[in-house]
C-alpha cells in the first residue's frame, strides 16, 4: 500500500502529516511557510512536486501579493520551494495540472479569468502562455482538465442576490485545449444562469461522467461528456434538511470514489444567531453528504449525510486508496449548549469509508484557527497515484 500524506494549510504555514490508513490515524512531521496564504495546491502527474496557488487576499478581500510556487517532496513527503516563487497577477482561488502535467492552471474569481503556465522538464515553473480574450461571469472558482486532456472545464459561481443587489448568474463554461491554449467552446447555463451557481467538478475514473457542487443552491449535479457536455441530466439536494435551509449555508469541494461507485459534496455553514448577548452558531449544515450512483444512469442518491463535528468544511479529499476521508473544519464558532455557550474548534476530521460508501466518524484533531483559517486540505501518495 502506498505511503500518504495529508497536508493542511492554516494561513501561510502548510503542516504536513503522516497517514496511518489502518488506524485512521494522523502525526505531524513538517511544515513550511508560504509567500501568503494558500489557496489551492495540486499535485505532479508522475514526478515529486506540487504546485501552490497563495495569496495575502481571500473571500471579500482581493488583496496585493499573490504567487504560484513549486514545491519538491520528498521521500517521507516533506515539502521545501522548487524554485523562486512566481508572481501572479490576482488571487488565485484554484490550481490544477493538465494530465501529463506539462502545464499549471489557475483560476482567479476577480477578475474572473484563468491564466496557463508552463512547467519545465525540471519540475519548475516557466512562462506564462498567452491567451485569447475571453468574457465570463463573476466569480470563477476552478479550473479543471478533462480525463481526456483536451478540454478544460471552468465553474464560474455568480453570487447571490444580497442586500438590495440582484443575483449575478452562474455558469459553466467549456474550453477546447491543447499545448496549453484554451479556445472557448460551450457554455452551459440552466435559465440564464439564475439559480445556478457551480463551485467544483470531479470526473468519474471510469464513466464520461462529470460530477459538480452547486454552491448556491446546495446541490450536486450530473453531466454527461460526449462531443458536448450535455446536462445537468440530474440535480440532487446536499442537505439532510433542505426545508429548514439557514443563511450562509454553501456547498463547497465534490470529490468521486476511486472505485467510481460513490460521490461525495462538502456543506458548509458558519453563520450566526444572538444568544444572551453573543453571537453562537445557527444550527445549519457542516457535513459530508454521501450519494451512491447508478452505475447505468450515474444517478447520484443520497445515502448519508455525516457531521464533521466542526465548522464550514471548505475542503476534504479521499486517500488513494478509498478507504480514509479527511475534512477541514476552516473556523471556529461558538455554540449554544443548553443555557451555556462552548467553543467548536477548527481542525482535521477523520472518517472510514465503508464498502457502501457510508461514512463513520473516528476522530478529530482540533487546530488553532484564531489567526487564520484552515483554507485548503488535501493528501497524495508519496508515490505517484490518481490526483
Amino acid at each position: 500500500m502506498d505511503e500518504v500524506s495529508v497536508y493542511a494549510a492554516i494561513g501561510a504555514r502548510l503542516t504536513q502529516y503522516d497517514l496511518d490508513i489502518d488506524a485512521a490515524v494522523l502525526t505531524e512531521r513538517s511544515s513550511l511557510d508560504l509567500p501568503v496564504g494558500m489557496q489551492y495546491t495540486w499535485r505532479h502527474a508522475t514526478k515529486p512536486f506540487i504546485y501552490a496557488a497563495c495569496s495575502d487576499g481571500g473571500p471579500g478581500k482581493s488583496g496585493t501579493r499573490h504567487f504560484a510556487c513549486a514545491l519538491r517532496m520528498d521521500a517521507a513527503g516533506a515539502l521545501s520551494f522548487h524554485g523562486e516563487p512566481v508572481p501572479l497577477q490576482w488571487r488565485p482561488v484554484h490550481t490544477c495540472t493538465d494530465r501529463d502535467s506539462r502545464y499549471l492552471l489557475i483560476a482567479y474569481p476577480a477578475p474572473s479569468c484563468v491564466s496557463v503556465h508552463r512547467i519545465r522538464e525540471d519540475g519548475t515553473l516557466g512562462e506564462e502562455i498567452p491567451q485569447d480574450a475571453f468574457k465570463l461571469e463573476k466569480t470563477a472558482h476552478q479550473v479543471m482538465v478533462t480525463p481526456s486532456n483536451d478540454r478544460v472545464i471552468l465553474p464560474v459561481r455568480g453570487t447571490s442576490a444580497e442586500n438590495g443587489k440582484p443575483e449575478d448568474p452562474g455558469s459553466l463554461h467549456v474550453f477546447d485545449y491543447r499545448d496549453g491554449k484554451l479556445a472557448h467552446r460551450q457554455t452551459i447555463a440552466p435559465n440564464g444562469g439564475y439559480g445556478f451557481g457551480p463551485r467544483h467538478v470531479d470526473f468519474h475514473p471510469f464513466k464520461p461522467w462529470m460530477y459538480m457542487s452547486i454552491e448556491r443552491q446546495n446541490e450536486v449535479a450530473l453531466f454527461e461528456l460526449g462531443k458536448t457536455i450535455e446536462g445537468p441530466k440530474f440535480r440532487k439536494t446536499a442537505l439532510a434538511r433542505p426545508d429548514a435551509e439557514k443563511p450562509r449555508q454553501l456547498v463547497g469541494a465534490v470529490h468521486v470514489h476511486p472505485n467510481g461507485r460513490f460521490v461525495y459534496v462538502s456543506n458548509r455553514a458558519d453563520g450566526t444567531v444572538d444568544f444572551h448577548g453573543e453571537k453562537v452558531f445557527n444550527g445549519a449544515e457542516n457535513t459530508i453528504a454521501a450519494y451512491s450512483i447508478n452505475a447505468q444512469t450515474g444517478e447520484p442518491k443520497l445515502i448519508q449525510t455525516e457531521d464533521t463535528r466542526g465548522m464550514h468544511v471548505r475542503t476534504f479529499h479521499i486517500d488513494p486508496s478509498g478507504k480514509i476521508l479527511v475534512a477541514a473544519n476552516m473556523t471556529t464558532r461558538n455554540v449554544r449548549d443548553g443555557d451555556k455557550v462552548r467553543n467548536v474548534p477548527g481542525g482535521l476530521s477523520v472518517f472510514r469509508i465503508g464498502d457502501d460508501g457510508k461514512l463513520a466518524f473516528v476522530r478529530k484533531y482540533d487546530a488553532d484557527v484564531s489567526q487564520a483559517n484552515m483554507f485548503w486540505m488535501g493528501m497524495f501518495a508519496r508515490s505517484r497515484s490518481r490526483g
